[in-house]
């Protein structure tokens, strides 16, 4: 078993990546946009639900010309896509859950699958919730109008926020790309049509319980949704905001366990700004030895955290499985020993 766990920083220097539906308290008109923030004894926490960076991270990959990506039906309340691994990137990666089709339609002419029974695939990309480092005593709220007509102008007031926000990522690498047709929760992949079209495919079949694409094809995949991560943009009020999502900050590596090992090497100094903790990072690598299966890539861009690199370079020159480069190039080093490595982490 083989899995990518990652955390990453998103520095936020006037932001609003996500927004809520809640009216601003104490506004001075009706028409208000509001940010979503976890409010606490100790302030308010600005986050980015993980439902939003998935979004984001799904749409950049599709850039990719190489990246297949699953259309989407609405039916009424529900809305689904079309549950075909074999054939689309983002169901493999991103999961889904589709109920069997009751009603008869032209699939061929929505260009859609038909599905014998009830489909389920447990995400193989888990991402958390991003959130504040520190919190804040109060979202600031900007009041502007829209003056570009003739007449009075129209007020109307939005929050935004300045912070660093911390996120953590978990890329199951055995599930990419294998597709299980056993009767349980999660795992019921395929139906008796998509096992048509995986022995079409000619997908190689194990054990009686699943299939699993070419190795070239599932480390492409993986490569493109990782390469992703160097090109991400988007988020609310970008257009006004112009936040840079790209981390500026990166650790990563492959373990043999689901559990991030990375989660407390960011904690918050008396000003509210991120440091790593040292001890916690070494810790980590000491405690999880015998878990971790791949180098420790650390990433960390030039004029962010700048009073960090030194204690970086320390523990770089204690352990030479620690790579110190820009978060770009970490995901270069990553992607390159993928392309040494599948036969065992993809295994």
């Amino acid at each position: 078993m083989s899995f990518l766990n990652g955390l990453y920083l998103i520095d936020c220097t006037a932001s609003a990546l996500n927004n809520a539906n809640d009216k601003i308290e104490g506004s001075r008109t009706d028409n208000t946009a509001s940010t979503k923030v976890i409010k606490t004894k100790e302030g308010k926490y600005p986050y980015m639900s993980a439902q939003a960076f998935r979004y984001i991270w799904r749409t950049i990959s599709s850039h990719d010309p190489e990246w297949k990506t699953s259309p989407i039906f609405r039916e009424n309340k529900i809305a689904y896509t079309d549950a075909n691994p074999i054939q689309y990137s983002d169901d493999d990666l991103f999961g889904y859950m589709r109920a069997e089709s009751k009603k008869v339609e032209k699939t061929e002419e929505l260009n859609k699958t038909p599905t014998s029974s009830t489909l389920t695939r447990k995400s193989p990309l888990s991402v958390s919730t991003l959130v504040s480092v520190s919190p804040i005593k109060e979202v600031t709220s900007d009041f502007g109008v829209m003056a570009r007509h003739e007449g009075d102008p129209v007020p109307y007031e939005h929050e935004f926020y300045k912070t660093v926000l911390k996120g953590l990522f978990n890329l199951d690498l055995k599930m990419s790309g294998r597709f299980y047709f056993v009767e349980k929760t999660g795992y019921k992949h395929l139906d008796d049509i998509r096992i048509e079209l995986a022995e079409k495919s000619k997908l190689k079949k194990i054990n009686e319980q699943y299939y699993e694409l070419g190795i070239e094809e599932r480390k492409n995949r993986i490569k493109i949704l990782m390469e992703s991560l160097k090109v991400l943009h988007g988020g609310a009020k970008q257009a006004v905001h112009y936040t840079d999502i790209v981390p500026k900050f990166m650790i990563m590596c492959v373990t043999s366990s689901g559990n991030n090992i990375f989660s407390t090497v960011i904690s918050a100094n008396d000003k509210g700004q991120p440091v790593i903790n040292i001890e916690a990072f070494k810790e980590a690598i000491d405690v999880y030895s015998k878990n971790i299966q791949s180098k420790i890539y650390v990433g960390l861009t030039k004029g962010f955290m700048d009073e960090q690199r030194s204690s970086i370079d320390e523990i770089v020159k204690e352990n030479k499985e620690v790579i110190f480069k820009h978060p770009a190039e970490i995901i270069d080093e990553f992607v390159n020993d993928l392309q040494k490595e599948a036969g065992e982490w993809l295994k």
